[in-house]
């Protein structure tokens, strides 16, 4: 009989199911109780009149746990000193998606060397994420391969769709599932409808196919995530965190009848594409905000121990410690007099 099914299909290997790796890598009590605090916390920012500001931080991508543990431990030392105007949330992104080839994150192929063993990566995603809760850092992250979810998110306090994404059916539907605060980002277009529709879309019940805790073929059906918000990250036509911008995300929230809360990452077309210049992008907020701007209500910045990124693959041991092997990022010094700016500047709204 001729063969008319898996011709370009060379391998399939099985993985734990989700059960089984929450009974290998149980969330604690303590866990639990932070990360429903943190989730609460997250979104009494995003779609209250709390008025601390909302700075999600940290790696483009973890690929070196060790690196990226020292990163957390100076982050959430950080964090406490200025916990009364920003909360800040440690980006811990484990899946990078690409725009044709390249490493595609720590969950897909966590031993650098294309092997792409993914029950490692699962395994150490979530001991990561851990780790980083363990230290009272709230954890943020993007969800990319919809099957991802059911092995970490319960550890997750804040995610993103990415642009590439943000128009997929099956993205939308996989975060009207999601129990926790989501951002949508605006299309690689600089559309900022396509976020507005994606928010609209997730925050209504939906049923798709997915899987159970044990890994089983299933159909989901959810009540719809109404914690959902925009991105501003650029576009092709350039960055779109002016004051023009931001008024025009604004009527066009207004306009779908949804809460005016906006979130820009410094990063990605907003800076140029050029890492150094997220710490200028984030004053430019701060003066729209002491101008009397409410809806921009937080900002994301790649960040890591050394600034910039190194060219990957090459061998392990010749990466530099603490610097990027996907985007560019601001280093650690910048990074923190980034935020004691911040927090700095934020003071005449505590007044």
């Amino acid at each position: 009989m001729q063969k008319t099914s898996d011709i370009n299909v060379v391998e399939t290997r099985v993985l734990p199911s989700p059960a089984e790796l929450f009974r290998e890598l149980p969330r604690t009590e303590a866990e639990s109780e932070f990360i429903a605090n943190a989730r609460k916390e997250i979104a009494r920012v995003i779609f209250t009149d709390d008025k601390r500001f909302l700075l999600v931080v940290g790696p483009c991508s973890i690929h070196d746990t060790i690196a990226g543990a020292d990163y957390a431990r100076r982050l959430a030392a950080l964090a406490k000193e200025v916990s009364d105007r920003v909360l800040i949330v440690m980006r811990v992104y484990f899946e990078k998606p690409r725009t044709t080839v390249g490493w595609k994150g720590l969950v897909m192929d966590p031993h650098l060397d294309g092997s792409y063993d993914i029950a490692s990566g699962l395994r150490l995603a979530r001991t990561f994420l851990q780790e980083v809760l363990s230290l009272g850092l709230p954890t943020a992250t993007e969800l990319l391969d919809p099957i991802t979810p059911q092995y970490i998110a319960d550890l997750i306090c804040w995610s993103a769709i990415g642009a590439r994404t943000a128009e997929s059916q099956t993205h939308r539907q996989m975060a009207s599932g999601l129990s926790m605060p989501l951002g949508f980002k605006n299309g690689t277009d600089g559309s900022i409808q396509t976020a507005i529709n994606a928010i609209k879309a997730a925050a209504q019940p939906q049923t798709f196919l997915g899987i159970n805790v044990d890994g089983i073929a299933s159909a989901i059906k959810t009540r719809g995530n109404a914690n959902c918000h925009v991105v501003l990250r650029g576009g092709a036509r350039g960055p779109n965190y002016s004051p023009t911008h931001i008024a025009e995300a604004e009527q066009l929230l207004g306009k779908a009848s949804l809460r005016k809360s906006i979130l820009v990452d410094c990063s990605h077309d907003n800076s140029s594409k050029q890492p150094e210049r997220q710490p200028d992008v984030l004053r430019e907020l701060i003066a729209q905000i002491a101008a009397g701007n409410t809806s921009i209500m937080g900002a994301m910045v790649e960040s890591n121990i050394g600034r910039g990124n190194q060219p990957f693959p090459q061998p392990k041991e010749k990466l530099s410690y603490g610097v990027s092997i996907t985007d560019g990022c601001i280093d650690w010094p910048t990074t923190e007099a980034s935020i004691r700016e911040l927090h700095a500047a934020l003071a005449p709204r505590f007044r």
